[in-house]
């Protein structure tokens, strides 16, 4: 059964990771041009994408294009380009123009048409102004134009920013997540809540599909050894990954030092009780798949809240975060089960009866 050797053995693969791609890639800062006429927000938008809402006295110097219409015919190289339109204007040829000009270029083009809220809705620091509805721009037909991408909100308004702004740019810049957070910090926390799940259905994945394998009693034993090392391995993965988002240090025994603890008790956790849902009869997968999501998240969330709040997770915090977990981990296997490749027959009625 796994013991202590195990979890020697597995801090001793953590020692071997090569975590130099990790850091080469969040140190690589995207680069990022807002365009758009005088008053159409530049300056606003460039303030919130430098400042995590969830920590407003976080931020980041972070260089960013501002461009007037008649720089953008130049637009330096960048990754992302932002147009900002005011919803009341009329005439957006010159704009159309530019788009075009830069997707035949192989920009990427993010499109907002602006409102400013109505006072008393604002964000600190917004424009108030009161919002004229005739003759604005039409969404539809910009949407429809060369497929752009177009979202119509304020610029101050953070609640916009989070909930529509931020996700279409982390689906426009897939690769450059943990960069984009760490360089502009209104990304921090939807980019960590994005790896802690991504983390949490990949190792959930590999549980699966290794529980699969586990209904073969003769195999029982090593299989729940060597997944202790390999979800152990992507949960330090996963430490990494939110601390160089979150702008922590780019040395891994930083991580070691300040969340050690919670990794060893997730280990702990996560030892014991695949042990028991392994081999013990009846116990069956979406256990197993359960406590796998419920260690990875239990992990992850400890390193959000020292990030939020400064403090580490209590253990009783642990425990109501790994029950919750462990619940909605359940219901992820039960949602994945029928994509996954289906067992011959016999296997399959075993399986079954152990759920």
């Amino acid at each position: 059964m796994p013991s202590l050797l195990n979890f020697t053995t597995a801090w001793g693969l953590v020692r071997e990771m090569d975590l130099q791609p990790l850091r080469e890639q969040a140190a690589r800062q995207p680069v990022l041009a807002i365009a758009g006429k005088s008053g159409s927000g530049r300056q606003t938008l460039a303030a919130h994408l430098r400042r995590d809402p969830a920590r407003p006295e976080t931020e980041f110097a972070a260089p960013i294009y501002l461009l007037d219409l008649n720089e953008a015919d130049h637009v330096p190289q960048v990754d992302l380009c932002i147009l900002l339109l005011k919803h009341t204007d009329q005439d957006d040829r010159t704009e159309r123009r530019l788009v075009r000009k830069w997707v035949d270029a192989g920009v990427q083009v993010l499109v907002i048409i602006t409102q400013l809220v109505e006072a008393g809705t604002a964000s600190q620091g917004t424009e108030i102004a009161l919002a004229t509805e005739s003759k604005s721009l039409s969404v539809d037909t910009w949407s429809a134009w060369g497929k752009q991408n177009v979202l119509v909100g304020s610029v101050g308004d953070d609640r916009f920013l989070i909930s529509e702004f931020v996700p279409v740019v982390m689906r426009l810049l897939p690769q450059q997540h943990i960069a984009l957070a760490r360089h502009f910090p209104l990304f921090r926390v939807p980019v960590a809540r994005h790896l802690i799940n991504d983390s949490c259905f990949s190792n959930v994945a590999y549980s699966f599909t290794t529980g699969m394998i586990e209904v073969v009693p003769i195999l029982n034993i090593p299989l729940n050894v060597a997944d202790i090392v390999v979800l152990t391995k992507n949960q330090v993965f996963l430490v990494f990954k939110l601390g160089l988002a979150l702008g922590m240090s780019t040395r891994l025994q930083a991580y070691l030092s300040a969340f050690g603890g919670v990794l060893g008790v997730g280990f702990f956790w996560r030892q014991v009780a695949r042990m028991l849902v392994g081999l013990i009869p009846g116990f069956g997968i979406l256990p197993k798949v359960g406590v796998t999501y419920a260690g990875t998240y239990v992990v992850g969330s400890a390193v959000l809240q020292w990030y939020l709040t400064g403090k580490h997770v209590s253990n009783e915090q642990i425990r109501q975060l790994y029950a919750q977990a462990y619940q909605m981990g359940r219901s992820l296997a039960l949602k994945m089960r029928p994509k996954l490749p289906r067992l011959p027959a016999g296997r399959r009625k075993k399986a079954a009866s152990q759920e």
